[in-house]
C-alpha cells in the first residue's frame, strides 16, 4: 500500500476514535534528529502523517529535538517541524539545555521561548523547560518559569477549562525541585502532567496529579518501531493513543479526569546553624542562578537565567544594580574591585562600574561564554567556544588567541607561572604558553566521545604534576612539563568535582558515590590517603571542592554543603541549604568568608565563628 493510502487509512481510523466533544493533542517526544540520520526521514514521515489527522487542536514537540543542542541540528529540525500546518508548541529537552554550542541560546531565537501557553474551548495547555542548564545535573524549574506559571494559570485557568501539563521530565525526583513544581500546579483543574524522556509510555502520579510519560520517535529493541503519542480528551476522561508510522492507532491508556485533594509537601527548609559556623542566606533571587559568586571589598555579583548581571551590596544584603545581558549567563563575573567584567552567552565580555554599574562598553568576542575566566596581572583569560582567549583588562583588546580546541571550555583554568592550563569538551587538555599563547602541550584520555573529557573540571596544579577528573572515572596526573601520563586510578568513580588541599600536598575528589577521596599527590604513583563518606549516596555535582582555614568544603546535586575537618576527616557540618545544584564556591577576600550559590536562586555565606 502506498503512503499516501496509509495515511488516509490511519487518519480515519484515529478520527473514529476521537468523540465529538473530544479534544486533541498530538505528542512528539525524543525525536533525536541529526542532519543525515534515520529520525531525520522518520521525523518528515511523521510531519505528513499528522497534518493528515482529523480535529487536532494542537501538536507539542516535548523536548530532545537534537542529540547535541548544535545550532546545525536546531536549525535542521525546525525545518522539518516548520512543516506542520497545525497549531505548534516546542519544549527542548536536555539534549538542547545540557550540551548547547549556544548555551541555549538558539533554540529561544529559533522558537522564540523555552515555554508555551496555548488554550483550546475547553483546556489551557501549558508547558516549561526542564534543564539541566549547560552541566551535568539534574532537572530545575526555573524560578521566573513557576512564577510565569502560576501568573499564567491564575490569569486562564477559568471556571470550566482545564489544564494538560507539559514537560520534557516527568514530575518527580528527576526535578530537583519538582515539590514546587508540583505545588504550584496543584490548585488548578490539571487533567495531566505529560512527559517523555524515558522513550517509553508509562503511567504514574505526582501527589494526586495524573502523569503520562509518552514514546520517543524510535522505539524498540533496535530502535526501529517509529511514531507518536495522540491525546484525547472527553469532558470525563484522558485516553492516550499510540500511533506508529502507518498503522493504525491503538489505545494505550485511559484515566478518568477527578476531583484532587492530596497536595504535596513543600515546607520550607530551617536555616541550619551548626556549632563553630555561621550560615546566612544573603540573597534570593526571582530568577534561578548557573554563576559562582565574584566578591570584593563592598559588593558581591552573580548572574541570572534571566540575563541579568547583579550587584549587591554584602554588608546590607541590598542590590546595588543590575544589567540585562540579553540572554542566560552562566560564566562567573570576573572583578578587580573597580570593574566587573561579565562573560555573556551573547558572544560579548561586557564590562561595567562596580560601584554604580556604568557600563563601560561591549567586547565582541569568540563566544558564547559558559566558563569561568580568571583576572591575573591586569589580563583575562577567558575560555570561549573553540577558542580561549587572554584580554587586557584595561584596554579591552585581545592580547592573544588560541583558536585549535574542538569544542567549547567550561571550567576556570588556572594561571601558574608561565603555564595556561584548562580542558575542554573535545576530550582535551591543554597547556599553553601565558605571554604568547602557544601550545605547549594537550593530553587526551584515548575516548573518541565528548562526553568524556576533562572539559568541567579545574585542575590541580603543582610545581610538578597536573591532576584531573573526568566523565571517564578516571583520576590522572600529567608531567606538568611535558604533559606525560604519569598515573590513572580508577578505584573510585571520580566525575568533575576536584579540588586541593591549601598546600597542594592533596587533590581532593568528590566522587559519584559521595565519597571524599585525598590523594597524596607528592607521591610518584597514586596513594589514597584517606577517604570520607560524606553521606550523599549517588552524586552527580561538578562542583570544585574547596578547603579554607582547615575546613573543606563540598556541593552536592541537591543542596546539601558538606565540611570536613581537614586534620581530622570528621564531618563538621552537613548543611541543607535548598533542593538544587550547588554551583560552587568563592572566597571573600577582606574577610575569607565562604560564598556559595545554588540553582534554585539563592546564595549563602559560611563564616566560621570567630
Amino acid at each position: 500500500m502506498k503512503l499516501r493510502n496509509l495515511l488516509i487509512t490511519a487518519s480515519a481510523l484515529t478520527a473514529c476514535l476521537m468523540t465529538a466533544e473530544a479534544e486533541r493533542i498530538v505528542i512528539l517526544s525524543d525525536v533525536h534528529v541529526t542532519p543525515g540520520n534515520v529520525n531525520e526521514t522518520k521525523l518528515t514521515e511523521a510531519v505528513a502523517e499528522i497534518n493528515s489527522i482529523k480535529g487536532v487542536d494542537l501538536v507539542v514537540v516535548n523536548g530532545d529535538l537534537t542529540n547535541q543542542g548544535a545550532d546545525d541540528e536546531l536549525k535542521n529540525v525546525k525545518k522539518i517541524l516548520d512543516r506542520i500546518t497545525l497549531p505548534l508548541s516546542v519544549l527542548p529537552g536536555n539534549h538542547e539545555n545540557n550540551w548547547s554550542q549556544s548555551a541555549t541560546k538558539t533554540f529561544n531565537d529559533l522558537w522564540g521561548n523555552d515555554r508555551f501557553v496555548s488554550e483550546t474551548d475547553g483546556l489551557v495547555i501549558v508547558g516549561i523547560n526542564c534543564g539541566p542548564y549547560m552541566k551535568m545535573g539534574d532537572g530545575h524549574i526555573k524560578q521566573e518559569d513557576l512564577h510565569w506559571l502560576r501568573k499564567t494559570l491564575d490569569e486562564r485557568a477559568k471556571p470550566g477549562k482545564r489544564v494538560v501539563s507539559f514537560n520534557h521530565y516527568p514530575l518527580n525526583a528527576d526535578i530537583d525541585n519538582w515539590t514546587d513544581y508540583a505545588a504550584t500546579l496543584q490548585p488548578y483543574p490539571v487533567i495531566a502532567h505529560i512527559n517523555g524522556h524515558y522513550h517509553k509510555y508509562d503511567r504514574y502520579n505526582a501527589g494526586d496529579i495524573d502523569c503520562m510519560m509518552t514514546r520517543s520517535l524510535a522505539t524498540g529493541k533496535n530502535r526501529d518501531n517509529f511514531g507518536y503519542a495522540i491525546m484525547d480528551i472527553t469532558p470525563d476522561s484522558v485516553i492516550i493513543l499510540d500511533k506508529c508510522l502507518g498503522q493504525p492507532a491503538v489505545r494505550k491508556e485511559a484515566w478518568a479526569t477527578r476531583t484532587r485533594h492530596e497536595t504535596v509537601n513543600r515546607e520550607p527548609l530551617p536555616v541550619p546553624q551548626p556549632k563553630g559556623m555561621r550560615v546566612e542566606k544573603v540573597w534570593t533571587d526571582s530568577a534561578s542562578i548557573f554563576t559562582r559568586v565574584a566578591i570584593d571589598e563592598n559588593n558581591f555579583y552573580f548572574g541570572n537565567s534571566l540575563g541579568y548581571i547583579c550587584s549587591i551590596d554584602k554588608h546590607r544584603g541590598t542590590m546595588r544594580w543590575s544589567h540585562p545581558t540579553g540572554a542566560s549567563l552562566f560564566s562567573r563575573p570576573v572583578t578587580n574591585g573597580e570593574m566587573v567584567a561579565v562573560p555573556a552567552t551573547t558572544k560579548e565580555i561586557i564590562a561595567f562600574d562596580s560601584a554604580d554599574g556604568t557600563m563601560y562598553g561591549a567586547l565582541n568576542a569568540p563566544g558564547p561564554y559558559v566558563a569561568d575566566g580568571i583576572l591575573k596581572d591586569g589580563a583575562l583569560y577567558q575560555g570561549g567556544y573553540k577558542c580561549f582567549v587572554k584580554f587586557d583588562a584595561e584596554d579591552a583588546i585581545p592580547l592573544w588567541r588560541f583558536d585549535s580546541i574542538g569544542n567549547y571550555c567550561q571550567a576556570e583554568p588556572v594561571i601558574d607561572g608561565d603555564d595556561v592550563i584548562f580542558g575542554a569538551w573535545d576530550t582535551n587538555l591543554y597547556c599553553l604558553d601565558s605571554s604568547t599563547g602557544a601550545l605547549k602541550w594537550k593530553w587526551n584520555n584515548g575516548k573518541y566521545n565528548n562526553l568524556f573529557s576533562p572539559g568541567n573540571v579545574v585542575p590541580v596544579v603543582t610545581h610538578d604534576k597536573v591532576v584531573i577528573v573526568a566523565p571517564d572515572r578516571f583520576m590522572t596526573a600529567l608531567d606538568r612539563k611535558t604533559g606525560e601520563q604519569l598515573w590513572r586510578d580508577n578505584s573510585h568513580k571520580y566525575r568533575e568535582s576536584l579540588g586541593h588541599s591549601e598546600d597542594h600536598r592533596l587533590a581532593y575528589a568528590k566522587t559519584m558515590d559521595g565519597e571524599l577521596v585525598a590523594v597524596d599527590i607528592t607521591s610518584p604513583s597514586f596513594k589514597e590517603e584517606w577517604i570520607v563518606d560524606l553521606g550523599l549516596g549517588y552524586d552527580h555535582a561538578p562542583c570544585i571542592v574547596l578547603e579554607k582555614d582547615g575546613r573543606i568544603y563540598t556541593g552536592s546535586r541537591r543542596g546539601i554543603v558538606t565540611v570536613v575537618d581537614s586534620a581530622t576527616h570528621r564531618i563538621l557540618a552537613s548543611l541543607r541549604l535548598g533542593n538544587s545544584e550547588v554551583n560552587g564556591f568563592d572566597v571573600d577576600p577582606e574577610t575569607g568568608d565562604v560564598y556559595t550559590s545554588l540553582i534554585e536562586g539563592t546564595i549563602w555565606r559560611l563564616s566560621p565563628d570567630k
